[in-house]
C-alpha cells in the first residue's frame, strides 16, 4: 500500500511542481508524514526528479520550445552545483539550511512583483548574468532542494524569456542537478529504491500531464501559481524554523 501513496504523492507534487515550481512543498512533508527516514525521502526525491525532470524536459524540446545549445549552456552549471550541494549538505546545519532557503524564497517573492520585460514571450537565449545564480540554485538542490525549481522559473522569466522555454530549461537543470546529487547520495548508502521508483513513476506521470497542459495557461495564471507557491514555501520555512527552536 506504500507504494501507492508514494506514487500518488510523485504525481501531485511533480504535476505543481513542473508548472510552478515548489512540488518539494508537497512530498517531502507527505513522505515525512509516511513515517521514512529523512536521508532516504531526500535521495528519493533527487531520483524521482532526475527522471522526470528528464521526461518533460524532452517532451518540450521535441516541440521545439527550447533550443539544445541554451541548455547545454546552463546544464553543465546545473550539474556541478548539484554534486557539490549533494557534497556539503552533510556540513550544514538543518537551521542554516532553513535560512538559506527563506532568505532565497523571499528575494524570489519580491521578484514576481517586478516589472516583466515586453520581450519576455520572445527571447530565445540565457543572458550570462543568469548563469552564476543556475550554479546557486543547483548547489541549493542538491543540498535539500524544495523550492529550486520556483528560484529557477523567476530567474529566467525575469530574465525575459518565455514561460515554456523556462519550463524547458528549470526542468533540464533539475535533471542534471538532481543526477549530481543522487551519485552522492548512492555512494553514501541513502539511496532506497523500493522508496525512489514508485514515487519516480508518479513523477514521470505527473511531469507529461503538466507540460501538456502549459501551454493552455495565461500569464496571468503563471504569475500567480508562482507567487502562491512561493508564498506557501516561505510560510513551510518559517514554520520548520519556528518549531526547532522550541
Amino acid at each position: 500500500m506504500e507504494w501507492l501513496w508514494l506514487f500518488g504523492i510523485g504525481l501531485i507534487a511533480t504535476f505543481i511542481g513542473t508548472l510552478s515550481g515548489s512540488g518539494g512543498l508537497i512530498n517531502l512533508p507527505a513522505m515525512i508524514l509516511l513515517g521514512l527516514p529523512i536521508h532516504s525521502i531526500i535521495s528519493a526525491n533527487k531520483f524521482s526528479n532526475m527522471l522526470s525532470s528528464f521526461s518533460s524536459f524532452f517532451v518540450l524540446l521535441r516541440r521545439k520550445e527550447l533550443a539544445m545549445k541554451e541548455a547545454l549552456k546552463t546544464g553543465p552549471i546545473a550539474l556541478v552545483g548539484g554534486i557539490l550541494g549533494g557534497l556539503f549538505a552533510s556540513s550544514l546545519s538543518d537551521d542554516a539550511l532553513q535560512l538559506f532557503a527563506g532568505s532565497l524564497l523571499v528575494a524570489a517573492l519580491g521578484l514576481s512583483f517586478l516589472k516583466k520585460k515586453q520581450s519576455s514571450t520572445t527571447l530565445k537565449q540565457v543572458p550570462k548574468r543568469a548563469l552564476p545564480f543556475v550554479g546557486v540554485i543547483g548547489w541549493y538542490d542538491g543540498s535539500f532542494g524544495p523550492g529550486q525549481a520556483t528560484l529557477q522559473m523567476h530567474l529566467f522569466r525575469q530574465s525575459g524569456l518565455s514561460y515554456l522555454f523556462s519550463i524547458g530549461l528549470t526542468r533540464f537543470n533539475t535533471f542534471l542537478s538532481c543526477t549530481g546529487a543522487v551519485i552522492v547520495y548512492s555512494l553514501s548508502g541513502h539511496l532506497d529504491m523500493t522508496i525512489a521508483i514508485p514515487l519516480a513513476v508518479g513523477s514521470i506521470t505527473g511531469a507529461q500531464i503538466s507540460v501538456r497542459i502549459a501551454d493552455k495557461l495565461s500569464l496571468s495564471q503563471i504569475d500567480w501559481l508562482l507567487r502562491t507557491m512561493t508564498i506557501l514555501l516561505i510560510f513551510q520555512v518559517c514554520y520548520s524554523i519556528f518549531t526547532s527552536q522550541f
